[in-house]
C-alpha cells in the first residue's frame, strides 16, 4: 500500500479523529500566527545592493527615511518666479503646508534654487512628519492646504506630488482592486464547482478545503515570516495558487471517488481506489509544484523568496489535507456528498439499472479521435501553432514600468509628475547619493562633494539643481542628483550609469573611506531587473532538473519525464508569446484594456514561469497518471491515452475553467502589471488544459506508442515510486454489460472507459 492509500485509508477509519485535528491544527496555527504577528520584507534591504548599503549607512545613523514631498508653483502665462505675486503665492504655499502641523523640513525654491531655467515654475520641498510607511494616510491636511493655496492664486498651477501623496493617489484608484479581485475568486470558484458536480455539498468540500489551507498557511507564514520576511504580494500569490491547487487536488480526489461509486463500488472500496490513485498523484503534483516555488528562492529577491516561501507552505498544507481530512469527510458523507442536488444543473443519469455510467467526456473523445488517427498531423498542426504563438516572445523586452506606463495619464496625480518633469528633468524621482565618512566635512569630503557636483551636470547625467543635505553629527550627507532623463526610464538609467561608473569613481571614489553608493527610485528600479535578469537562468535549471527527476521516478520513464517537461516549456513559451505580442507590440491591447506599455513588466517572466510549471505539471501528472493506470491495467497505449484523456477531461476542464476565470479577474484591473499578469496566466492556464493536454499530450504520446513507457537499463536501480494498480479491487458483478471498443475498435476489458478493472 502507498503513502497516499495507506494515509487515505487511516483517515476514513478515524474520520473524526482526521477531521478534528484537521480544524485544531487551522485554529492553531491562525491563533500563533496572530500573537507572532507578520515581518513584512523592508524594501530597501529586498536584495543585495547599492540600494541596500544606502538603507545601512542611514539606520546605522539613525536618519529614518521621510516622506518626501513637492509643491509646483507654474506660471499660466507670461509672468516669472520672480514676480512679487509669485514670490507672495510661494510664501502663502509655505505657509499653509506649515500650518496643517503634519509636516516639517520646508524650503524655499528661492533658497534651494529649485526655479526652473527658464524662470516660470519653482518647487517648494517639505518631508512628512512621522513614519513614511504611514504618510499617505497623514497627508490629506496638507493636500487640502495646497488644494486652498490654488484657489487664492488662479493665475498659478499649485500642484502636489511626493512619496505619500502618489501612494495616496494610487490606493484610492487602485486598492480597491486588488480587494474586490480576491473577494471575487472564492465566489466565482464554487459558482463554477457547482455547475461541474451539480450538487452544493460536493461543491463546497473543494472551496472549504482550500480556504481553510490557505487560512493555516497565513498562520504559518506570520511565525516563518521572522526568519523570512512575507509581504501583501506574497499573500495574494499565496491565496491565488492556494486556491488554485486545493480545488483541484479536491477535484482529482472527489471525482474519482464518485466514479468508483458509479461503477457500483460500495463509499468504503470506493475511498481506497481514489486514495491509492488519485492520492497519489496528489502528492506527487504537490510535490512538483513546491518544487517549482522553491525557484523562487534562487533570485535572492526579499519578495521572490516570501512568495517562494508563502506558495511553498500553502501547496503542502493544501497537500496534506487532500490525503487526510478529505477523506475523512467523504466517509463521513457517503452518499450525503450528493446533497443540496441543484435541479436545473442535475444530469440525468445515463445508465439503465445494472450499466454504471461513463465518465467519459463526449467532447473530448470527439476531439481524441482524429488526433489518434493522424498523431503526426496533430503534433504538426498543435506544435506549429504552439510554435507560432511563442515566437513573439523571442524579443520580448522586459523592464520595470514607470509610473506612467503602470497607472496611464488619467490620474491628476500623473498629470502633477509630468509638469514637474517638464520643468525640472528627472526632479519627481532623483538619484540619492548616501555619503559616509569619518569626518563628513574634512576639506578632502567637500571637495570631492563640490566636483560630484559639478561634474554630474557638465557630464548631462543631471540638468539640475544637485542639492545637498549635510547631518554633521552622524558623518552623513545626501546629494540629491535629478537624472537628465526624467521619465524616459531608458534615458535616466544610461544617466544613473554615468554617475555610477564615471562621476562618482572620478571624484568621491578618490577619497579612502568615503562610502557613497547611489540609489533612488531609477537605481532601485534598475538593480532589480538586472537582479532578475541574472537569477533567470538558475531559477529555470533549478525547476526543470528536479520537476525532470520526480517525473522520472513517479512514472519509472525516461520518455514521460522529457516529454513533460518539453510540453510544460512550450506552454511557458506560448504564454511569453501572448504577453509580448499584446503587452509590448500592442497586438489586441486594446481587447483586454491595456494601454501601450511597449515592454514586459521585468519580474512577471520568472514569476510566470515559475507559476505556470507548477500549475502545469499539476495537470499533467493527473492525466498521465490516469493513462498509465490503464496501460498497467490490460490496455494497449493508444486505448490507454483515450481512456486517461476522457476520464480526466472533466476534472480538468473545471479546474482550468476556474483559474482561467480567477486569473481574469485579475486581467480586469487598472494596473498594467497586473493586468499582464491575470491575461498572461489566464492565457496561459487555457492553452495548457486544451491544447497541450487534449491534443499535444495524446498525440505525442500515440506516436511514442510502448517508448513512453522505456527506461534504460543502468536506470533501473533508482527507488520505484510506482503503484501496482492491477492490486485494486474489482468493480462489483453486474449483469452482463456489452463490450465497449475505444477509438480503435479496441475492446474495454471489464465495461466501459473508467470500470477497467481487469488484470495485467
Amino acid at each position: 500500500m502507498g503513502i497516499a492509500a495507506a494515509m487515505g485509508s487511516w483517515s476514513a477509519r478515524h474520520r473524526w479523529a482526521a477531521v478534528g485535528g484537521w480544524m485544531l491544527f487551522v485554529i492553531l496555527a491562525m491563533f500563533i500566527g496572530q500573537s507572532a504577528g507578520r515581518v513584512d520584507v523592508d524594501e530597501d534591504r529586498a536584495m543585495s545592493g547599492e540600494v541596500s548599503q544606502a538603507a545601512t549607512i542611514n539606520d546605522d545613523a539613525g536618519l529614518k527615511g521621510a516622506a518626501s514631498e513637492m509643491v509646483l508653483l507654474q506660471t499660466k502665462g507670461a509672468g516669472k518666479a520672480t514676480d512679487p505675486a509669485f514670490r507672495a503665492a510661494v510664501t502663502d504655499v509655505m505657509s499653509a503646508v506649515k500650518g496643517t502641523g503634519k509636516v516639517t523640513a520646508v524650503t524655499s525654491p528661492y533658497a534651494t534654487r529649485t526655479i526652473s531655467a527658464d524662470q516660470h515654475s519653482a518647487l517648494v520641498r517639505f518631508d512628512m512628519l512621522g513614519d513614511k510607511d504611514d504618510a499617505s494616510k497623514q497627508v490629506d491636511p496638507v493636500l487640502d492646504a495646497v488644494k486652498a493655496a490654488q484657489g487664492r492664486h488662479p493665475d498659478l498651477r499649485i500642484e502636489e506630488f511626493g512619496d505619500a501623496s502618489s501612494q495616496k493617489a494610487v490606493n484610492d484608484a487602485f486598492g480597491s482592486d486588488f480587494a474586490t479581485a480576491e473577494y471575487s475568486a472564492v465566489p466565482v470558484a464554487l459558482g463554477i464547482l457547482l455547475v461541474a458536480f451539480g450538487a452544493l455539498v460536493a461543491a463546497l468540500l473543494p472551496v472549504a478545503l482550500a480556504m481553510t489551507a490557505f487560512l493555516a498557511a497565513g498562520g504559518v507564514v506570520a511565525m516563518v515570516s521572522h526568519s523570512v520576511p512575507m509581504s501583501d504580494t506574497a499573500n495574494s500569490v499565496m491565496l491565488l495558487v492556494g486556491l488554485a491547487v486545493g480545488v483541484d487536488y479536491c477535484l482529482f480526489y472527489l471525482r474519482r471517488e464518485r466514479e468508483e461509486r458509479a461503477a457500483g463500488h460500495d463509499p468504503q472500496t470506493a475511498l481506497k481506489i481514489a486514495a491509492a490513485t488519485s492520492g497519489r498523484a496528489i502528492l506527487i503534483s504537490g510535490v512538483t509544484v513546491i518544487v517549482a516555488m522553491a525557484g523562487m528562492l534562487f533570485t535572492g529577491i526579499g519578495d521572490f523568496k516570501a512568495m517562494g516561501v508563502a506558495t511553498m507552505i500553502v501547496v503542502a498544507i493544501a497537500m496534506f489535507g487532500s490525503v487526510t481530512v478529505l477523506p475523512a469527510l467523504l466517509s463521513l458523507l457517503g452518499h450525503r456528498v450528493e446533497k443540496g442536488r441543484i435541479p436545473f444543473l442535475n444530469r440525468r443519469k445515463k445508465a439503465a439499472a445494472g450499466r454504471p455510467a461513463d465518465s467519459s467526456s463526449r467532447f473530448w473523445r470527439a476531439v481524441l479521435r482524429p488526433v489518434l488517427r493522424n498523431p503526426k498531423a496533430a503534433v504538426i498542426i498543435a506544435g506549429g501553432a504552439l510554435l507560432a504563438i511563442a515566437l513573439p516572445a523571442f524579443g520580448m523586452k522586459s523592464a520595470n514600468l514607470s509610473m506612467q506606463q503602470e497607472l496611464g495619464d488619467s490620474l491628476p496625480i500623473i498629470q502633477t509628475y509630468e509638469h514637474i518633469n517638464t520643468a525640472f528633468p528627472g526632479g519627481p524621482d532623483p538619484a540619492h547619493v548616501v555619503l559616509k565618512a569619518d569626518a563628513i566635512n574634512a576639506p578632502a569630503v567637500k571637495k570631492a562633494i563640490a566636483e560630484f557636483r559639478t561634474e554630474a551636470v557638465s557630464s548631462g547625467a543631471s540638468k539640475g539643481p544637485v542639492t545637498l543635505t549635510v547631518h554633521s553629527a552622524q558623518n552623513v550627507a545626501q546629494i540629491d542628483v535629478p537624472l537628465a532623463g526624467g521619465s524616459d526610464r531608458a534615458k535616466a538609467e544610461a544617466d544613473l550609469h554615468l554617475l555610477r561608473d564615471h562621476v562618482r569613481p572620478d571624484t568621491l571614489g578618490k577619497v579612502d573611506g568615503l562610502q557613497a553608493p547611489i540609489t533612488g527610485e531609477t537605481a532601485g528600479s534598475m538593480d532589480f531587473a538586472n537582479k532578475i535578469t541574472s537569477s533567470v537562468p538558475p531559477v529555470f535549471l533549478f525547476v526543470t532538473v528536479f520537476a525532470f527527476l520526480l517525473m522520472l521516478l513517479s512514472f519509472r520513464s525516461l520518455t514521460i519525464a522529457l516529454t513533460s517537461i518539453a510540453l510544460n516549456l512550450l506552454s511557458v513559451g506560448a504564454a511569453y508569446g501572448i504577453l509580448t505580442a499584446v503587452f509590448q507590440h500592442g497586438w489586441g491591447a486594446s481587447l483586454v484594456g491595456a494601454t501601450g506599455t511597449g515592454a514586459v513588466a521585468a519580474w512577471l517572466p520568472l514569476f510566470l514561469f515559475v507559476i505556470l510549471f507548477g500549475l502545469s505539471m499539476d495537470y499533467h501528472v493527473f492525466v498521465v497518471s490516469r493513462i498509465r493506470e490503464a496501460r498497467m491495467r490490460g490496455l494497449t497505449t493508444k486505448g490507454a491515452i483515450e481512456h486517461g484523456i476522457t476520464t480526466t477531461a472533466g476534472v480538468v476542464t473545471s479546474a482550468a475553467v476556474i483559474m482561467v476565470a480567477v486569473f481574469a479577474i485579475f486581467g480586469t484591473l487598472s494596473m498594467q502589471s497586473m493586468k499582464q499578469m491575470g491575461v498572461g496566466l489566464a492565457f496561459a492556464v487555457l492553452i495548457d488544459a486544451t491544447i497541450i493536454r487534449g491534443v499535444l499530450l495524446p498525440a505525442v504520446m500515440s506516436l511514442l506508442g510502448e517508448r513512453n513507457w522505456y527506461l534504460p537499463r543502468w536506470l533501473h536501480r533508482l527507488p520505484d515510486m510506482t503503484h501496482d494498480e492491477s492490486a485494486l479491487p474489482q468493480p462489483p458483478a453486474a449483469a452482463p454489460a456489452p463490450v465497449h471498443t475505444g477509438g480503435y475498435g479496441e475492446p474495454y476489458p471489464g465495461g466501459y472507459p473508467g470500470q477497467v478493472r481487469d488484470r495485467v
